[in-house]
């Protein structure tokens, strides 16, 4: 199979991370990996991995693939792949997922509600959506 490096997401391959300090208030939109140190308040978006470090907090709605909590984090996440909360790790809010991919580790703490979803388009972020209906529609035209 040939690979073309055009089709790649810019930022894919790369960690973007919030360092221990920094304070981020507002929107983040990352198309690969995103740790976070530091704390942020607002909206993440995240392409693939979410991890929060032992000394990140965060207090934000999250849409991600898999995310590692090791800090505290927040609000309202949904995630299509795995959530791991580790034993240092304090998740609040409400966590919706593609399949039952939720571990917690001895002393890690879930409150909140977990739930399960079968519309795909809940996992799709918003540009992507958008995407697709504008595809749609050049196809149409032709």
């Amino acid at each position: 199979m040939l690979s073309r490096r055009g089709d790649e997401i810019k930022g894919t391959k790369n960690m973007t991370i919030i360092a221990e300090g920094v304070q981020i208030d507002g929107k983040i939109n990352c198309p690969g990996s995103l740790r976070i140190d530091g704390s942020a308040k607002g909206e993440i978006i995240v392409g693939k991995d979410i991890v929060i470090g032992k000394e990140g907090n965060v207090e934000a709605t999250v849409r991600t693939v898999n995310a590692t909590i090791a800090g505290a984090y927040k609000g309202d996440m949904i995630s299509s792949g795995e959530v791991e909360i580790t034993s240092t790790g304090k998740f609040i809010g409400n966590l919706t997922q593609k399949d039952a991919l939720l571990t917690i580790a001895r002393g890690g703490l879930f409150k909140g509600e977990s739930t399960l979803s079968s519309d795909s388009n809940v996992f799709k972020p918003e540009n992507e959506k958008k995407g697709i209906e504008v595809n749609t529609d050049k196809l149409k035209k032709d």
